[in-house]
C-alpha cells in the first residue's frame, strides 16, 4: 500500500464510485421497504436478502473501487482476482439478494422479458459467457480494451451481465424462469469448468508474457491512465509495473491463470455441495411422505 500511495487518494479509493455504490444501496433498501407497497405481491425484505446485497455491493466496491482495482492494472494476478470475484461470486449473491417480486416486476418489462427468456437458456448462457470471457483474455483484445476507458467499462459490464445469465438457471427460484434440476445443474457446472479451461491453460502455460499492458512500459502507462488521473501520472517518473510488483511478469501472469481456475473450482465445489445437500434433503422428505402414506393405508389387523 505504501508504494502505490504515490498515485493519490482518488486513484486508490475511487470516491465517486463509492458514492455510486452508496446511492444504489440506498435505492435498494427504499425500494424493498418503503416503496414496496407500489409493487404487486410484494413481501417484506428478508434479512438474508439484505445481507446478500450488502455483501455484493461491498465486493463490487472492493474489486472496482478500492486499491485492488489499481493493483489490477499493475499485476495480472490482481486482475484475475478481480475477475474471479466479479463473475464467480458477486452474480449469485446479486440474484439471491433481489426479492422474487422485484425480479418479476423487472422481468415483466417487454424487452427485458425477451432478453432473459433467450439468454438464460442453459446452453446459450454457458457458451456465451465462456466465449466472451475467453475472447476478452486474448492478448490483442485484452490490450486494446485495457487502454480504452469506455471499452474497458462496457466490456466489464457486459461480462457481468453474461455472468448473471450464466448463474440464473442455477440460482433463481422464480416460477416460470429457466431452472435446472439437480443432475442438470451438475452437468452445467462441469460444462462451464471445461469451457473455461483452455483460456486459463493458455495463460498458465505460455512461455513468455503475452500482455503488453503488463510488460511494455508505454502500454502499461496507457492502461494506468484508466484509474490514475493524467496529471498524477505526468508528475511521476515511472518505467513500468516492475516498480510495484513483487514478482516477474511471466510468473505474475501464470499465477493469475491459476487463481482464476482455483476460484472457479472452489465456487463450483461449494455450489455442488449445496446441490447434493438439497438433493439428499428432497429424497429424505419424499421417503418420509411415502412412509407416512404406507402407514396410513396399512390395513388394521383382524381381531
Amino acid at each position: 500500500m505504501g508504494a502505490i500511495s504515490i498515485f493519490g487518494f482518488r486513484a486508490l479509493w475511487s470516491p465517486f464510485f463509492l458514492l455510486t455504490i452508496l446511492v444504489i444501496t440506498v435505492l435498494y433498501f427504499l425500494t424493498t421497504t418503503v416503496w414496496r407497497k407500489h409493487f404487486k405481491e410484494s413481501e417484506p425484505l428478508k434479512p438474508k436478502q439484505a445481507i446478500y446485497f450488502i455483501l455484493a455491493m461491498f465486493l463490487i466496491y472492493a474489486v472496482k473501487g478500492s486499491p485492488i482495482d489499481l493493483m489490477g492494472h499493475i499485476m495480472f494476478t490482481m486482475h484475475m482476482v478481480q475477475m474471479s470475484i466479479l463473475v464467480m461470486i458477486i452474480p449469485p449473491l446479486f440474484i439471491l439478494a433481489i426479492p422474487n417480486w422485484l425480479w418479476l416486476s423487472f422481468l415483466r418489462l417487454p424487452v427485458i422479458k425477451q432478453v432473459f427468456r433467450l439468454f438464460t437458456k442453459p446452453v446459450i448462457s454457458v457458451i456465451l459467457f465462456n466465449v466472451f470471457f475467453s475472447l476478452y483474455h486474448l492478448p490483442l483484445v485484452f490490450d486494446a480494451i485495457k487502454k480504452n476507458g469506455a471499452a474497458h467499462g462496457l466490456y466489464t459490464l457486459f461480462l457481468f451481465v453474461l455472468a448473471i445469465f450464466l448463474w440464473w438457471p442455477m440460482i433463481n427460484n422464480i416460477p416460470g424462469q429457466s431452472q435446472l434440476s439437480g443432475v442438470k445443474k451438475v452437468a452445467y457446472l462441469i460444462t462451464s469448468a471445461i469451457l473455461l479451461t483452455p483460456a486459463c491453460g493458455i495463460i498458465i502455460f505460455a512461455g513468455h508474457p503475452i500482455y503488453q499492458t503488463y510488460s511494455d512500459s508505454t502500454s502499461w502507462l496507457q492502461a494506468m491512465s484508466l484509474c490514475v488521473p493524467t496529471e498524477t501520472l505526468a508528475s511521476l517518473n515511472l518505467s513500468g509495473p516492475e516498480l510495484f510488483s513483487p514478482m516477474p511478469v511471466l510468473e505474475d501472469q501464470q499465477l493469475g491463470g491459476v487463481i482464476m481456475k482455483i476460484v472457479q473450482e472452489i465456487v463450483d465445489i461449494i455450489v455442488l455441495g449445496k446441490i447434493l445437500f438439497e438433493w439428499f434433503r428432497k429424497d429424505q422428505e419424499e421417503a418420509e411422505k411415502l412412509t407416512e402414506m404406507m402407514l396410513a393405508n396399512k390395513p388394521e389387523p383382524v381381531k
